[in-house]
C-alpha cells in the first residue's frame, strides 16, 4: 500500500490532518502521473487503452445478444436500428466503468490492492460487459415486436413468466461470454496492476526520490 512520498524533500503521509489532505493528494497524483510517463510506451498504451478492449467485447456481446432476440421474437426488420445501440451502449458503459473503478484509482494511487483490482475488473467485465448487453437487448427487441407483430407478446399479469421464458435460452447461449468476459476484466486488470507496480519501482524525478510502495 501507498503509505509516503516524498517530493522535494518534504515527507507527505497518507494519515495527515483534513486541512492539508486535499494538497497532499494532488502532490501524490502528480508524483504518480510523472512516474507514468516515464514508462514504456506499450505499458502506457495497455494502461490509457485496456478499458476499450474490454468495452469492444461487450459491444460484441450486444450484437450476440441482440441477434439471439430476434430470432426468437421473429424480428426481422430494423436490423440496423436494434444492432446499433446494442453495440455503441455496452461498449460506453463497460469502458467508462472499468476507467471510473481501476484505471483512473490506480493512476491516483487509491487502488492499491491486487485482488481489489481483478475482483472488480471480474465484476465489471461479466455484469457490464456481459450481463448489461442481454438485459438491455430485452426492451429494445420487445418494442420491435410489438410494433411489427413479428411474435404474440402476453398480457401484462403474464408478462414476466413470458421474458423469463424468452430470455432463458439467451442467458444460456450467453453464459459462456460472460465467463469469457469476466476473465478477460480480471486478467486486464492484474495486468494494469502490474504496470502501476512496475511505475512504483521508478525513482522520482526529484534529487530526493523514494519508491511508492509497501
Amino acid at each position: 500500500m501507498i503509505q509516503t512520498l516524498k517530493m522535494s524533500g518534504s515527507e507527505l503521509e497518507l494519515n495527515s490532518p483534513p486541512e492539508n489532505a486535499r494538497l497532499q493528494y494532488i502532490k501524490r497524483t502528480e508524483v504518480l502521473l510523472d512516474m507514468f510517463l516515464r514508462l514504456p510506451e506499450a505499458d502506457q498504451k495497455l494502461f490509457k487503452h485496456g478499458s476499450y478492449f474490454l468495452g469492444i467485447n461487450g459491444g460484441f456481446c450486444g450484437l450476440i445478444a441482440n441477434n439471439l432476440f430476434r430470432r426468437i421474437l421473429n424480428v426481422t426488420q430494423a436490423g440496423i436500428a436494434s444492432s446499433l445501440p446494442m453495440a455503441v451502449l455496452p461498449f460506453l458503459a463497460t469502458a467508462a466503468m472499468y476507467q471510473a473503478a481501476i484505471t483512473e484509482p490506480l493512476i491516483s494511487g487509491d487502488l492499491t490492492c491486487a485482488p481489489c483490482a481483478m475482483v472488480r475488473g471480474g465484476l465489471i467485465g461479466s455484469v457490464m460487459g456481459g450481463l448489461y448487453p442481454i438485459f438491455l437487448a430485452i426492451p429494445i427487441n420487445a418494442g420491435l415486436a410489438a410494433r411489427y407483430s413479428s411474435a404474440p407478446l402476453p398480457e401484462k399479469e403474464n408478462i414476466l413468466r413470458f421474458w423469463i421464458k424468452v430470455s432463458q435460452p439467451v442467458f444460456k447461449k450467453m453464459s459462456f461470454a460472460i465467463l469469457l468476459q469476466a476473465a478477460f476484466g480480471m486478467y486486464l486488470s492484474s495486468r494494469q496492476y502490474g504496470i502501476f507496480m512496475k511505475m512504483l519501482q521508478l525513482p522520482e524525478a526529484s534529487s530526493n526520490p523514494e519508491e511508492l510502495k509497501d
